[in-house]
């Protein structure tokens, strides 16, 4: 397991606060095979991103990236495995092969249990879930952005071949995740998310 964290620079977590960017990747976020709104999505998050970077003072940083197996899109080293948006030099990178990011990685060590953790990040059903109910576990406080998460349409074999729409799993999960703790604002309110409140 690799974990790229810039080790020798760990500002201090001045506002405590932390945006957590998971799977932000060219594989999810390519308009041929990306998830469904991989357009919106990716607007909406290099809109927070940028909040982020200018806020005073800012959140630490953080970006996940998966690491798949040799055959799959997100397979380490491959175009699919790149980050869409390049972390700047104090931001850190951590890859992980589990859906929640805390497992088996150094995630925990860079978010101090009392921060307020911001996510957005693919897939909403499966690493986004993961990651935030271990998060509400440590205590954290967790917000998640409406239009900042997102996930595919899912073919479901078992029952005759029905499909749920993505919009549909993403409305699931934001009700399923605001039932354990999780909280949820819309984008009109992200010029202010990084601010004193």
């Amino acid at each position: 397991m690799a974990n790229s964290s810039h080790p020798n620079q760990h500002p201090p977590c001045f506002s405590c606060r932390v945006l957590l960017l998971i799977d932000v990747q060219v594989n999810m976020l390519s308009e041929k095979k990306g998830v469904p709104s991989s357009q919106s999505v990716r607007q909406n998050i290099q809109r927070i991103l940028e909040h982020a970077r200018s806020a005073k003072p800012p959140p630490r940083i953080i970006h996940v990236r998966s690491c798949g197996g040799p055959s799959d899109p997100d397979a380490p080293n491959t175009p699919g495995w790149q980050l869409v948006f390049s972390p700047l030099p104090h931001e850190h990178v951590i890859d992980k092969r589990k859906n929640d990011a805390f497992a088996d990685t150094k995630l925990g060590e860079l978010i101090p249990i009392d921060a307020e953790v911001i996510v957005v990040g693919m897939q909403s059903e499966y690493c986004v879930t993961a990651t935030c109910k271990s998060a509400l576990e440590r205590g954290n406080v967790v917000i998640l952005i409406k239009g900042a998460h997102a996930t595919y349409d899912c073919v479901e074999i078992w029952n005759g071949g029905k499909i749920t729409k993505a919009h549909d799993i993403e409305a699931d999960v934001e009700a399923k995740l605001e039932d354990a703790g999780a909280n949820f604002l819309e984008m009109n309110y992200v010029s202010k998310l990084f601010e004193d409140r």
